[in-house]
């Protein structure tokens, strides 16, 4: 409206007197702090002799009053806002290079303010934030388990394990071609080139259990989900567990699995073991796959830990009351669990090639709980599916006689020192802590989280004439 009324040579008021309103609600109008009713817009799109549809048009009239529009709606910005910085009006006397270089500040505050920069601190709390929304659902999601069944209908997959046929016409079915590379950057799982139709994989499964089916089909997840850029961390974590729960659920199909778990339930024989076997996937796939469904369809409260030998939680959930340790923000990643429960006394036995049993008291109430023990390339871990004493009775392994006893958080449980121990050591030792470098260090910042721009743009522009 501006830009054509000063084409035409009038003022606020001069206009404003030919339409019947005051020139200061033209004002408020021009910028976009009152909306005009369509008959006044009509009125003033005909004393400008324009059409209405090009008063109407979103697009700026011109480049000037585009960047003038742009400058405006970017200091309005909360981002803006937070520096405390004055607002500046574009007006005639600024040079256009000036008012380019004014947005393009802008344009990359705007950028820079929406990267996923995955600092430790923001970590914890989408961590927090993504596993309070999670236990709400009891951990599952069957919008998802819905695409993935019609998507397994659509290449006839309809019974047994997933081949990797299968994951391949997914692919394809999408406009995709699977290609395997020994050189995919150092930071990404999985790269998917939109322009010419790839997903690149590496040539063999990496170490820590995660397959080549499992990969693509997170890669093949993202389109089916239509997920865009994450605009920040919690972003990418919530499309991380969608991707992970889209693979899940087609390695460990819903139909089948609640048939298999069901089964298992009636039998009073639920293993996790079985379960992994009869799919052929991960220990931990199946854990999280059974943390899925068992609320949803075996009517049974379940939490899951992984657990590293330090005792610290990487991943855990929970909707059956389990005592998670947190910290004041409610965060459980990197915390302690207590020395009893069986997340940690599992590692303590000699054999560890089946699952151990035990039943563990707390100040929440006594809990069941399956543990296996798992090797990465960089440490032992445990995982650990566990359902209240009464549900104990569905699983095998229920009658084993292990039992400890946990008071934690009270710090007499097992954090404190015994006192006999304390006064005989107190102020006699020093021990140097091991602390892992990327505790202190921000993952790559790039559009997406730990993967570096350069390299991935580097890679793709190496295989795109291939």
């Amino acid at each position: 409206m501006r830009h054509f009324r000063s084409e035409a040579g009038l003022t606020l008021d001069q206009l404003g007197a030919d339409v019947g309103v005051a020139g200061s609600q033209l004002s408020l109008m021009e910028n976009g702090r009152r909306e005009p009713r369509l008959s006044l817009l009509s009125a003033i799109a005909e004393r400008l002799g324009i059409p209405l549809t090009q008063l109407l048009d979103e697009s700026a009239p011109t480049e000037r009053a585009g960047l003038e529009i742009e400058l405006e709606r970017a200091q309005a910005n909360p981002v803006y806002a937070q520096l405390g910085l004055p607002t500046l009006r574009a007006g005639r006397g600024m040079p256009d290079e000036t008012l380019r270089a004014l947005v393009g500040l802008h344009r990359e505050l705007g950028r820079r303010s929406k990267e996923a920069i995955a600092t430790p601190e923001e970590a914890r709390r989408a961590n927090t934030e993504l596993r309070t929304r999670m236990r709400a659902v009891d951990h599952h999601i069957p919008e998802i388990d819905d695409l993935v069944e019609d998507a397994l209908a659509s290449v006839g997959h309809t019974t047994g394990a997933l081949t990797h046929r299968s994951v391949t016409l997914l692919a394809e079915k999408l406009g995709f071609e699977l290609v395997y590379v020994g050189d995919l950057p150092h930071s990404a799982r999985s790269v998917t080139d939109l322009e010419n139709g790839r997903i690149y994989l590496p040539p063999a499964s990496i170490p820590g259990g995660h397959g080549l089916r499992s990969m693509a089909l997170q890669a093949i997840a993202h389109r089916m989900l239509g997920h865009e850029a994450p605009g920040d961390y919690a972003g990418f974590l919530q499309q991380r567990l969608e991707i992970n729960y889209f693979a899940a659920s087609a390695l460990m199909p819903r139909t089948q699995a609640v048939q298999f778990l069901r089964q298992a339930k009636s039998d009073r024989d639920i293993a996790l073991e079985d379960f992994r076997d009869a799919f052929g996937v991960t220990h931990e796939s199946a854990a999280l796959r059974f943390t899925n469904l068992a609320t949803s369809h075996l009517d049974m409260r379940v939490h899951f830990l992984r657990v590293g030998g330090d005792g610290a939680i990487s991943k855990a959930y929970e909707n059956d009351g389990l005592p998670l340790p947190m910290d004041v923000t409610g965060s459980v990643e990197g915390e302690i669990v207590c020395r009893h429960w069986s997340a940690r006394r599992a590692f303590v036995r000699t054999n560890r090639t089946t699952e151990f049993y035990q039943y563990t008291d707390t100040p929440k109430g006594t809990f069941f709980e399956s543990t296996q023990i798992g090797t990465s390339a960089s440490e032992e871990f445990s995982i650990t599916i566990g359902v209240p004493f009464d549900e104990a009775k569905w699983f095998r392994g229920r009658e084993t006689q292990r039992r400890e006893q946990s008071r934690c958080p009270d710090a007499s449980c097992c954090r404190r020192p015994p006192a006999d121990l304390a006064a005989q050591w107190s102020g006699k030792a020093w021990s140097s802590a091991k602390v892992h470098a990327h505790i202190f260090s921000p993952l790559p910042s790039g559009t997406f989280p730990g993967v570096d721009d350069r390299e991935l743009y580097e890679f793709l522009e190496s295989h795109a004439s291939s």
